[in-house]
């Protein structure tokens, strides 16, 4: 094995909860590559606020949580699967604590195994568990502890993938498969080549194709980007969740400000304090985010504001401080005191509800490659993602791909194929890379203008011609030069872009997060997903 070779039974690309329970729930006798673009916590996972929903309140039901997942998507989620996620809640939770994840606990409660749940948009029940205001720290940070002292686990940071391998194009082999990836080493600035039985795409969401967006820098959609191009089918890719609350100041960088506050009791304002979300939903601020997303954009462009306020002064200081310790101290930074002060807000970019379609086992379209997490199409979400039912929906499809994939290695032999190393041979030092960030400025600019919170075909259409033109310079571009850690970033996120674009035009309708002027109303017809298929698509045969 060269120094630019690796053979793994399973490579992982991404580190977020969907990668590292994966890797967790994998006998230990199994070797596993984790591929991680940054430092092996840097993704949306650390930074998520919320919390995780699972029934766990004795007063609550598996029906009351499939019947608010069903309906905050809208009529396009899957309800056998929405059923089973939900059934398998509880037992992940549980297996989160046997990790060493300490949530926040409630003493006076008799009712939810001494847990304190919070409520967030969308749900009837507090069943949010949660850690204070920063679950996703002590998620990532606790897999991340528990990964480190696997031996069978072998990490590689500060590396990103290029595109997937698969037998396409090897002679003499009758399916394709996914062999593994080509990835770039950042800090040689070689391509390296990873070889795996098993391929899983676990790169989060792409939501860094916005301008504004809550998400870290690492969210480009790699994952969808490559599972496309490599023949997977993709779907809903124009539902692109908008988080209605991130803190708006201008040294604030993708602050996102959690949804539980407003579980207990934030209020939305104009800047005159009036008070606006009653007059949009009879649910108010706990109205599912699309609503309260597009209501703060009706009402900024209504009086020409700049933001809105999110304002909690109203509860005891306390209280605040002891639920919202991150978002207290974060705003502190910015001279705002959330126990007296309004927060200045305003919506932001946050999840992709689309992604690389697979089934109940995660298995994608390609034989050996599976998706989970924000990168993969389930059927959960539908046309909007109820809050907090983002990282159960990781923790139940990485158990799902890991008991398929140890079921598939069984008592199976297995010989790695020949497959061609990086050929850099015809390539020179890029000379030009104002090319390259002038063009992700413009991508994400014209995005967030044309096809972002509310839509019509006419920008659709502006915003296709642009991505169309730029995705031909990149191109040229990536032909020409070294592949770098900008250029592969911005190549997916036009890959992703136009998905999204082409999704949205196909949606002849208002529904869930797509709002488009041209089609208002909900369509009764339109109940099935947005599925796109690349022209390399071919149906796999299934184990």
């Amino acid at each position: 094995m060269s120094d630019n070779f690796f053979r793994h039974d399973v490579l992982i690309l991404g580190s977020g909860a969907a990668g590292l329970s994966l890797a967790l729930r994998l006998h230990d006798d199994i070797s596993i590559a984790v591929v991680s673009k940054r430092e092996l916590v840097e993704g949306s996972t650390f930074y998520a606020q919320g919390g995780i929903s699972a029934v766990l309140d004795a007063q609550d039901s598996i029906e009351s949580h499939v019947q608010d997942t069903l309906k905050a998507g809208a009529g396009l989620c899957n309800p056998e699967v929405v059923r089973s996620v939900v059934a398998r809640g509880p037992d992940n939770i549980r297996w989160l604590l046997d990790q060493g994840v300490e949530f926040t606990r409630d003493a006076d409660s008799n009712t939810t195994g001494g847990y304190h749940l919070t409520r967030e948009g969308g749900h009837s029940h507090r069943r949010v568990v949660h850690a204070a205001d920063a679950t996703g720290r002590a998620v990532a940070t606790t897999l991340e502890t528990r990964v480190h002292a696997q031996s069978n686990i072998h990490l590689y940071e500060q590396h990103i993938a290029v595109d997937l391998i698969t037998s396409r194009h090897l002679p003499g082999h009758p399916e394709n498969r996914c062999l593994g990836a080509y990835i770039l080493n950042l800090e040689t600035g070689k391509v390296e080549t990873f070889l795996a039985r098993f391929v899983v795409l676990a790169t989060g969401g792409a939501n860094k194709v916005y301008l504004y967006t809550s998400n870290p820098d690492v969210s480009t959609g790699d994952g969808i980007a490559m599972a496309w191009r490599a023949g997977c089918r993709v779907a809903n890719m124009e539902f692109m969740q908008f988080h209605p609350t991130c803190l708006y100041h201008p040294e604030a960088r993708s602050f996102l400000v959690t949804e539980a506050l407003r579980g207990e009791g934030a209020r939305l304002l104009l800047p005159d304090g009036d008070r606006f979300m009653p007059r949009f939903d009879p649910r108010a601020e706990l109205a599912p985010r699309d609503i309260v997303a597009r209501a703060i954009d009706h009402e900024m462009k209504r009086i020409g504001a700049a933001y809105v306020y999110l304002d909690i002064s109203h509860r005891p200081a306390d209280f605040i401080i002891e639920h919202f310790p991150t978002v207290h101290a974060r705003c502190l930074d910015f001279g705002i005191d959330i126990t007296r002060d309004p927060i200045p807000v305003v919506p932001a970019a946050h999840y992709t509800c689309g992604g690389v379609m697979v089934d109940q086992h995660a298995r994608t379209d390609l034989a050996g490659l599976y998706a989970s997490g924000e990168t993969a199409y389930t059927g959960l979400h539908g046309a909007n993602r109820m809050a907090s039912n983002s990282l159960l929906e990781c923790l139940v499809y990485s158990e799902a791909a890991a008991r398929d994939i140890e079921r598939l290695m069984a008592g199976q032999s297995h010989s790695f194929l020949e497959v061609p190393h990086w050929d850099e041979s015809r390539v020179s030092e890029p000379d030009e890379e104002v090319v390259v960030t002038h063009n992700w400025d413009e991508l994400r600019r014209f995005m967030w203008d044309y096809v972002g919170i509310v839509r019509t075909n006419k920008r659709l259409r502006r915003a296709k011609r642009r991505a169309d033109l730029l995705a031909q310079e990149v191109i040229e571009y990536y032909s020409q030069f070294r592949v770098s850690n900008d250029l592969i970033e911005l190549r997916n996120l036009l890959e992703v872009s136009t998905l999204i674009i082409q999704s949205a035009l196909r949606r002849r309708e208002s529904r869930g997060l797509h709002y488009t002027q041209d089609f208002p109303l909900k369509d009764s017809t339109q109940r099935t997903p947005t599925i796109l298929i690349p022209d390399s698509y071919q149906p796999r045969r299934r184990d």
